[in-house]
């Protein structure tokens, strides 16, 4: 756990669940915001993932490690109230319901910024706040099939569509409304005024998509262009262990620097491999090449070397996620911190991946059950006594329980 973060003093009131909000939360949190989450009862879906520490759900702390965790049931008017009061006194007010479920269950933006006018409001959803589809209900692998990732994968990789094993959506909504979040209170402070940012996760991919704008003024000329990443070459060395490394690029454009490097120029000769599009035209065959070259090489330093220093083109070694925990750049930079999980664990999360001059971005605590800081939110955010917290306990409107 790491010290004060650039957001210091700002709190959030996070009625968000799974991943696309949380993940935007999270964020927020790292830099150093106070975070509420606030859960239903039976909590968020997340909780209910394997593995456990501390008897709490391992991705859910991926998402929500240095919140501070609230459960109220919005069911019960007394809940109403209750968060309604929690966000009187918050600077942003951050949820993912679908377009109007806010509003039903009196959390709405109107209904906040009529209690505090300067709030922040941020909605994440599957396709935005407007529009013939807002009413629908989305998911990652929905998005990925719509926004047209899966079909561009398959065309690629020339197989069939799979799916992608990685809620690339959800992610890139949640550090877009962290954005939008960031700009409002930057505006704010200017201003005075709050703001209702409008995040969805469709465009929020096209934005990450750097293939978006190609597609849609026509496709790729993939005859003439270096970049084509869906055809980079993965190939092996000629070490032991047979590693793994992958070369950027397209194979047609990279294979003019292995060539050269190769001491075997005359590979361009050929009519294959004369110009740009006779290789673009024989890209198994490029690739064969490099692999041929790549095995020349009995260690991943050398081979590093020799395409860094010869033809400025960075080279990545296969790895596990897992993998990541030990290598170099991840343990100088501090790029995972463990935290502590529910009753008495631990748990090893992501830091933040920004590095701020005089702030510290990170967790700032750990992971709890459900309901874990009802007492100690409401308490301090609002000044409810022991017999206040005893009469909503007993009422059910807040609740606590072991995930387990």
């Amino acid at each position: 756990m790491i010290g004060r973060g650039i957001l210091d003093g700002i709190r959030v009131l996070d009625f968000t669940r799974v991943v696309a909000g949380p993940s935007c939360t999270r964020v927020l949190a790292d830099l150093g915001a106070e975070v509420v989450k606030v859960e239903p009862p039976e909590g968020d879906l997340l909780r209910t993932g394997w593995p456990r520490r501390g008897g709490v759900s391992v991705i859910f702390a991926g998402q929500n490690a240095g919140k501070r965790f609230v459960a109220v049931d919005l069911r019960q008017a007394a809940g109403v109230d209750l968060v309604l009061r929690l966000a009187e006194r918050c600077d942003v007010v951050v949820e993912n319901f679908r377009p109007g479920v806010a509003a039903r269950l009196g959390i709405g933006y109107d209904q906040v910024r009529a209690r505090r006018p300067s709030t922040v409001y941020c909605s994440v959803s599957g396709y935005g706040q407007d529009g013939r589809a807002a009413q629908r209900r989305a998911y990652a692998p929905v998005v990925h099939a719509e926004v047209g990732l899966l079909q561009y994968k398959a065309r690629e990789t020339e197989r069939e569509p799979v799916p992608e094993p990685v809620s690339h959506a959800d992610i890139a909504a949640g550090m877009a409304a962290a954005q939008g979040v960031l700009a409002a209170l930057f505006r704010r402070e200017r201003t005075g005024q709050g703001a209702h940012v409008d995040a969805s996760m469709c465009e929020a991919m096209l934005a990450a998509n750097e293939w978006s704008a190609v597609e849609a003024n026509g496709g790729p000329d993939y005859a003439r262009s270096p970049f084509r990443p869906g055809k980079a070459a993965v190939v092996q060395l000629g070490d032991v262990a047979g590693t793994w490394v992958a070369v950027p690029g397209s194979p047609a454009a990279a294979l003019v620097a292995c060539a050269r490097l190769w001491g075997r120029p005359e590979l361009l000769d050929e009519p294959r491999f004369a110009t740009m599009e006779d290789r673009s035209a024989h890209l198994d065959d490029c690739i064969a090449l490099i692999g041929e070259f790549a095995a020349t090489f009995t260690s991943f330093d050398a081979f590093e070397s020799t395409m860094s220093d010869g033809a400025r083109l960075p080279i990545g070694r296969l790895a596990t996620m897992a993998d990541t925990l030990e290598v170099d750049w991840a343990v100088d930079r501090g790029a995972y911190v463990e935290v502590p999980a529910g009753d008495g664990g631990k748990v090893v999360v992501h830091r933040s991946p920004l590095r701020i001059s005089d702030a510290d971005c990170g967790p700032r605590g750990g992971v709890g059950h459900l309901g874990a800081d009802n007492r100690a939110v409401l308490t301090d955010v609002l000044g409810l006594t022991p017999d206040d917290l005893d009469r909503l306990e007993s009422a059910g409107v807040i609740v606590a329980r072991d995930d387990r």
